[in-house]
């Protein structure tokens, strides 16, 4: 498909079934309720152990419903693959089987360039450039009121923040690039994992860049982009609606399930070129 019929398509898509839109919807409800409920039991925990047994059980009833969620995300790329026009019913336990894979998927997708980040920051000694810091502020009170030389604290400080600006720059930028490749490949491997239902198959870094390759780099980065880029400018205007009528942020418990359903149809259609 060409680009704009991917975006014209997947922007649509959700309005084909509103009865499991709604569905979609309600789950989202309960995954927030749930995961503020168990963040308030937590801090609830210093009157009683109960509430922290309640927080435990209610943040895994969040982690079990997101689950089924993002198995049902997964379906809807496959719905894209297939280039199938009816938005998929739940299939509540394939849903929560397929999502707890995709979770599985995740974690290796961040992992992995975490672990990138994790190693350039060791060769370029980040720690200790940010302990210098962290160790100069510390001294700057004592050095600045109980001695004569507050000049020198300051020239101390200023010093240590001059050594770390380079390297923390250095990592910054590595970082952005490092994740925002492995946010494609990710993208890939969700595709993947639509169109085989194979985990290893969506764990296979390499296939998942040749997927790239075969779509075509222009034509993925366009697309990506443009979803992401029409999920901000939605998420700016309606942060700007949300701010001058509060009560209308009641809406954003539509809006992000509908932008969910947009972004992962567009990765399925983006993938059925290669299918």
């Amino acid at each position: 498909m060409e680009i704009m019929e991917i975006i014209k398509d997947s922007f649509l898509f959700p309005s084909k079934n509103l009865g499991t839109f709604s569905i979609y919807v309600v789950l989202s409800v309960l995954v927030a309720t749930f995961t503020f409920g168990g963040i308030f039991s937590y801090l609830l925990g210093f009157i009683g152990s109960e509430y922290i047994l309640i927080g435990g059980l209610t943040l895994v009833f969040a982690m079990l419903i997101g689950w089924v969620m993002s198995g049902y995300e997964i379906s809807i790329i496959k719905s894209g693959i297939d280039l199938d026009d009816e938005v998929p019913e739940f299939k509540w336990w394939d849903n929560f089987i397929t999502g707890f894979l995709n979770f599985i998927v995740a974690i290796v997708y961040f992992i992995i360039p975490a672990f990138i980040v994790g190693v350039v920051g060791y060769l370029i000694n980040i720690n200790d450039k940010l302990m210098a810091v962290a160790q100069e502020i510390s001294s700057l009170y004592p050095n600045i009121f109980l001695t004569s030389s507050p000049d020198i604290a300051f020239e101390a400080l200023s010093q240590a923040i001059i050594e770390l600006i380079v390297p923390l720059a250095i990592l910054i930028i590595v970082a952005l690039i490092v994740f925002v490749i492995f946010l494609f490949l990710q993208s890939m491997a969700e595709a993947r994992l639509a169109n085989t239902g194979s985990l290893s198959e969506a764990l296979n870094i390499f296939e998942a860049a040749k997927d790239i390759k075969r779509i075509g780099v222009r034509k993925v980065i366009i697309v990506i982009l443009l979803v992401f880029v029409i999920i901000g400018v939605i998420g700016m205007v309606t942060s700007v609606i949300f701010n001058y009528v509060p009560t209308l942020s009641i809406l954003s418990i539509i809006i992000s399930p509908y932008l969910v359903f947009f972004a992962q149809r567009a990765t399925g259609l983006l993938y059925s070129d290669i299918a």
